[in-house]
């Protein structure tokens, strides 16, 4: 039974060809004119996140950027123009100390670790639903209030086809995008009276440092290429035969968030490649 080890938030790896075209760049700002409105993302460092952070702040959100780097989120925050918060979100504490005054929540930060459940440390799954499912409670917990004092407010919660699907070794990270989705669904049953939306963005394998570090394991653990990971491992049930771009998930967050998009709640969005659907 093979199972690989641990890999974490920022595990460099080169950028692999896409298997087939992607498409062209979408305009960060298209559709959306969130001037005036202030956004917070999670895991703004680095990947989705990052992506998410930038395509807020094109469109004129005031932007917080929340990463555990320091490196990495002033890096982000100063390129956007935002402002960049070090926490942990494992600790309570530090969530707290985060800004309360948002208007858009993006909740992205993960971890993922890969184990059969017969061996998988207790301190190392706690870990995962203290990032994955506390913190963006918290997090809702202490930005909501302003949302509904607005009469307006965004959240959305960068889920995965796991938080529908299981892949083995993977209990964890299923369990935690599971509860995120029900959480999600509770947010938006609660906020639909005070115009505050919440809905999950749910991509399948998305071109990211925790991806490409799941790519290197798993090339050693079979003794193949990296680029036959990405199409015979990773993809293998996936109809659309390439990694999603990091953009393309923040396209779909920045949608969620304009102004056509208002009645769209309690939603996932699934950009799977139609894994979902096989």
């Amino acid at each position: 039974m093979w199972h690989p080890a641990t890999w974490a938030f920022t595990c460099p790896a080169p950028m692999f060809p896409a298997m087939t075209s992607a498409p062209d760049p979408i305009p960060a700002a298209a559709g959306a004119d969130l001037s005036g409105r202030v956004a917070l993302v999670t895991g703004g460092g680095s990947g989705i996140g990052r992506a998410c952070a930038v395509a807020l702040a094109a469109a004129g959100a005031d932007t917080h950027v929340v990463d555990i780097d320091a490196a990495s989120a002033k890096a982000v925050a100063d390129a956007v123009g935002g402002h960049a918060h070090i926490a942990d979100l494992a600790d309570a504490e530090a969530i707290a100390a985060l800004p309360t005054g948002v208007d858009i929540l993006v909740n992205s930060a993960g971890l993922q670790h890969v184990a059969p459940l017969t061996e998988f440390p207790p301190a190392r799954f706690a870990l995962i639903q203290q990032v994955m499912v506390t913190a963006p409670f918290l997090l809702l917990r202490q930005t909501l209030p302003h949302m509904y004092a607005g009469g307006w407010g965004r959240v959305v919660n960068i889920s995965s086809v796991h938080g529908r699907r299981a892949s083995a070794f993977k209990g964890a990270y299923v369990a935690a995008k599971h509860a995120l989705e029900g959480l999600s669904k509770v947010t938006a049953v609660e906020g639909a009276p005070h115009g505050v939306t919440s809905n999950c963005v749910s991509p399948g394998y998305v071109r990211t440092p925790l991806v490409q570090g799941q790519i290197h394991d798993q090339a050693a653990a079979h003794r193949i290429s990296d680029e036959a990971v990405v199409s015979d491992v990773l993809l293998a049930r996936s109809p659309m035969k390439r990694l999603i771009e990091p953009e393309e998930v923040a396209a779909a967050a920045l949608w969620l968030c304009g102004p056509h998009t208002g009645f769209v709640t309690g939603a996932c969005l699934s950009m799977d490649g139609g894994w979902a659907a096989t």
